[in-house]
């Protein structure tokens, strides 16, 4: 029987591999999903997430939210202005402000694309009782701030490739 630290080595490289694994499953999904509707994998990514915002929101908190330039920012959403998905429009409050305001029917669409898609997807934690669901989302939350420091690192040069900071 293996020691403590030995199985947890086994098991974190098994992680390692599946991550990776699922990290591409992922990537080549979003590719053909934005394939089938003529986006940029990017665009696809951000229409998602305006989706879940409250409201309208500014260029700087897209660049925010999807860890681009302001001056890439704002080309990506003359790319989703261009395709329906969002409008832009004044500040009601600040009128020297643009928001990004999204297409509800376009992003009805979108839900529904979603929908069709990920039937099956809720079936995948049948097994799995409250707590194991919550373990699941715990790990989905750190990994979604994970992935934006390591993105941060990235894009601002501070990334040293014999570095093991990220293990």
């Amino acid at each position: 029987m293996a020691v403590d630290g030995e199985a947890r080595g086994r098991l974190l490289g098994e992680l390692a591999d599946v991550s990776r694994r699922y990290m591409a499953s992922y990537a080549l999904f979003n590719q053909a999903l934005a394939d089938h509707v003529g986006l940029h994998p990017t665009d696809v990514q951000c229409v998602n997430l305006l989706s879940l915002e409250a409201g309208p929101v500014t260029t700087g908190r897209i660049a925010e939210m999807t860890g681009l330039t302001t001056g890439s920012a704002t080309r990506l959403v003359d790319r989703l202005e261009k395709a329906g998905y969002v409008v832009r429009e004044r500040d009601v409050v600040d009128r020297r402000r643009v928001l990004v305001a999204t297409v509800p029917e376009k992003i009805a669409e979108f839900g529904r694309m979603w929908e069709r898609l990920g039937a099956g997807w809720y079936g995948l934690f049948d097994g799995l009782d409250e707590d194991g669901i919550a373990l699941i989302i715990g790990h989905m939350r750190r990994t979604v701030d994970f992935s934006a420091v390591q993105v941060a690192r990235l894009r601002s040069g501070d990334f040293q490739e014999d570095s093991d900071e990220a293990s």
